[in-house]
């Protein structure tokens, strides 16, 4: 299994999990970010290597990362919520035909996510992985969590 790309829009939490691990493994990042380079807690930092959408929309950064992508894992800390920008993703991969996988962080074991992320990797071909779900504002820590999966996950990336 190699990744070519992990995508996401670098907000704080997950999303900023999932380009951390891919930095730390040597594999390269991207993905679209709101025109401005805005997050939560101020400018996206340039190492990430995102393109600028052309407005600050986050439907539309979220829609280009799943269109730009060969499938999504939404991570979460409890069920996604109805009116989320969790749930927005999951309807543009719906949308796109491109397959997602949900990871809730407060019921499953951290070796049982980074296996099942294995899986879907494996199985669905995934060559751009984007990587998308709760902001750090709302689940505190779940970007160390996401590290520690995604590095379960895909810790043998460098020798395959």
């Amino acid at each position: 299994m190699i990744l070519e790309r992990i995508i996401s829009g670098a907000q704080t939490g997950a999303d900023r999990g999932g380009l951390d691990v891919a930095l730390a493994l040597g594999i390269p990042t991207g993905g679209w970010c709101p025109k401005g380079r805005r997050a939560e807690d101020g400018k996206i930092p340039d190492k990430y290597v995102l393109m600028e959408a052309t407005s600050s929309s986050y439907p539309q950064r979220t829609f280009l990362n799943v269109r730009g992508s060969d499938g999504t894992v939404i991570f979460t800390r409890g069920a996604i919520e109805a009116e989320s920008g969790c749930a927005l993703t999951a309807k543009y991969c719906r949308a796109e035909g491109k397959p997602c996988i949900s990871v809730d962080l407060g019921r499953t074991d951290f070796r049982e996510a980074a296996a099942g992320i294995r899986k879907f990797i494996v199985d669905e071909k995934i060559k751009t992985l984007n990587v998308a779900g709760s902001r750090e504002s709302k689940a505190p820590g779940i970007a160390l969590e996401v590290k520690r999966v995604l590095e379960l996950a895909l810790g043998d990336q460098r020798e395959a």
